[in-house]
C-alpha cells in the first residue's frame, strides 16, 4: 500500500479516537487512564483534550 494511503487512514483512525474521547470526557463517567486505555492515546493527550474542553 502506498504511504501516503497509510498516513491517510493512521490520521483518520486518530482523528476517530479523539472524537470518542472527546465523547468520553464529556460523559464524565471514566477516569483519564481509562479514556486513554481505551481511545489508544496517551494519558496526555487526553488530558490535553480535556483542558481544551474546559477552556
Amino acid at each position: 500500500m502506498c504511504k501516503a494511503i497509510e498516513d491517510m487512514r493512521a490520521e483518520e483512525r486518530r482523528e476517530v479516537s479523539i472524537d470518542i474521547t472527546l465523547h468520553m470526557l464529556k460523559d464524565g463517567v471514566l477516569a483519564i487512564e481509562k479514556i486513554a486505555e481505551y481511545s489508544g492515546l496517551t494519558v496526555d493527550e487526553v488530558k490535553a483534550l480535556a483542558s481544551q474542553k474546559t477552556a
